[in-house]
């Protein structure tokens, strides 16, 4: 199995820490391509990031699909164009939002979002209305760090826990979903702090339930419905 990820930046900072997470969680057949975009934002940070990286990321999305890649994996939790990207595709396109608050509902009732920035927050409200799952969304916090500056692990683990505790001890969250795939690395060991303190709760990885949503469909021959995603009309286009 060949799996693309779209890494939706103009830089490759991150695709080390990204390749490693998606190999961690990936088959061991399946095999990794990490590609960034030639035209767009150092970061998605804002609705108008989003518009700024859409164009390329359709584009790679599509390059991925003619070079024979079985999967593509946006590594946004935003989902930035992925629904652009499955009207033109015939193979399975998953951002980081929809398959990690899929994955906390199969696990818990309600569950709470740690994010980055009060900026996104808009964002995430709207995909969450889109999916009908608000009302299962005890609570959506920030850790008030921008994504370029989520590499020092440590302090990044630290500003979590503390917000991760807050949505269970506060807003009576059973389960935590990182809001933001630059969040690497960290999942299991938050999860095991808190077990440490109290009851388990689980703490999903969007990048982990990206990656084996996709396998899963490409293991049951299945992929986004054409009575959903029809194929744009033709006309001319200038982008």
């Amino acid at each position: 199995m060949r799996l693309s990820v779209v890494v939706p930046v103009i830089g490759d900072q991150f695709n080390g820490h990204v390749y490693e997470e998606v190999r961690a969680y990936a088959g061991r057949e399946s095999e990794v391509e990490v590609v960034n975009l030639d035209h767009g934002t150092a970061s998605i940070e804002s609705a108008y990031d989003e518009v700024l990286v859409g164009p390329d990321i359709v584009r790679k999305v599509e390059a991925a699909a003619r070079d024979g890649a079985d999967a593509v994996f946006v590594a946004c939790f935003g989902d930035p164009a992925v629904n652009a990207a499955r009207e033109l595709v015939d193979i399975p396109v998953v951002g980081g939002f929809e398959p990690a608050v899929l994955a906390a509902m199969g696990v818990a009732d309600r569950f709470s979002i740690v994010t980055v920035l009060p900026s996104v927050l808009t964002m995430i409200h709207r995909l969450s209305a889109s999916l009908g799952i608000s009302s299962r969304i005890a609570s959506v916090r920030v850790i008030d760090t921008p994504v370029l500056e989520l590499a020092d692990r440590a302090a990044l683990e630290q500003k979590l826990l503390m917000e991760m505790r807050a949505a269970i001890a506060q807003d009576d969250a059973h389960a935590l979903v990182l809001g933001c795939t630059g969040m690497l690395g960290v999942a299991r060991s938050l999860q095991a702090a808190l077990a440490d303190e109290g009851s388990f709760v689980p703490v999903i990885d969007p990048t982990a339930a990206a990656i084996l949503a996709l396998e899963a469909q490409v293991r049951m021959g299945i992929r986004h419905s054409r009575r959903t995603y029809l194929p744009p009309p033709v006309k001319a286009r200038n982008v």
